[in-house]
């Protein structure tokens, strides 16, 4: 979730794509080890919530409304899920119905309870990996990822937004939320995941057809994290 990894920047999405299944089976493991409470979602972090989902929210109703290029309150999909942490705070107050994915099922299984009554709302809980997940076409108006970008390989990523954009309904927008690396790619043992640079998240978007049509970096987290931007697409 939150890369804190300081280590020295890298390309290393070669030497990961030649090992796909153990990228995926290592970020399986170490997720099950984690406890599902915000702070586990979080990596420790779990007091820097509220600043993050002011921030999103704040991001979102930008685009959120009527009138043309408004985005619809209908469905959204929270990829990457974990506990529902963001569903109970960012979307579930925006969206009529929300869907959530995650490759632990523990943490669906937690959200159930952890999104109380709005868990009526939940139309779908999927556990699956966002590399194999397959939203369903023409369903939803925001399809917000958040700190799960880096546990995709590129051409996974690149697949998977490709998807999601035929997930969208009309003025539908995905939103990548994550952090980004000074330069290059850096790898993260702990998680089996990497953080990338903006170009190159840049460069994966354009890959999946997709153009970033609003950008922003968070403000006010520590200092010692990597900066995380928010990216909304089309």
């Amino acid at each position: 979730v939150v890369s804190t990894s300081l280590l020295v920047s890298v390309d290393r999405m070669g030497d990961v794509a030649e090992d796909k299944s153990s990228f995926y089976s290592n970020a399986e493991d170490y997720w099950r080890e984690v406890p599902p409470t915000v702070d586990g979602m979080l990596g420790g972090y779990g007091s820097i919530s509220s600043i993050d989902i002011s921030g999103s929210k704040a991001f979102l109703r930008k685009f959120l409304g009527d009138g043309e290029g408004k985005t619809g309150k209908g469905r959204a999909l929270d990829c990457g899920a974990g506990i529902g942490r963001i569903s109970k705070r960012l979307l579930l107050p925006l969206f009529r119905t929300v869907d959530l994915v995650d490759v632990t099922q523990e943490f669906l299984d937690k959200a159930r309870t952890f999104l109380g009554d709005d868990a009526k709302r939940v139309g779908n809980y999927y556990c699956c990996g966002l590399q194999e997940f397959i939203p369903e076409p023409d369903r939803y108006d925001i399809i917000w990822i958040q700190w799960v970008i880096g546990h995709l390989t590129d051409d996974h990523l690149v697949a998977f937004l490709r998807r999601c954009q035929k997930a969208l309904r009309p003025a539908g927008l995905i939103v990548i939320k994550d952090n980004v690396s000074y330069e290059g790619v850096v790898p993260d043992d702990v998680d089996s995941s990497v953080c990338r640079d903006l170009d190159i998240v840049r460069r994966l978007v354009g890959r999946a057809g997709l153009r970033v049509v609003h950008e922003e970096q968070q403000l006010n987290f520590p200092k010692e994290i990597y900066q995380v931007h928010t990216l909304a697409l089309r």
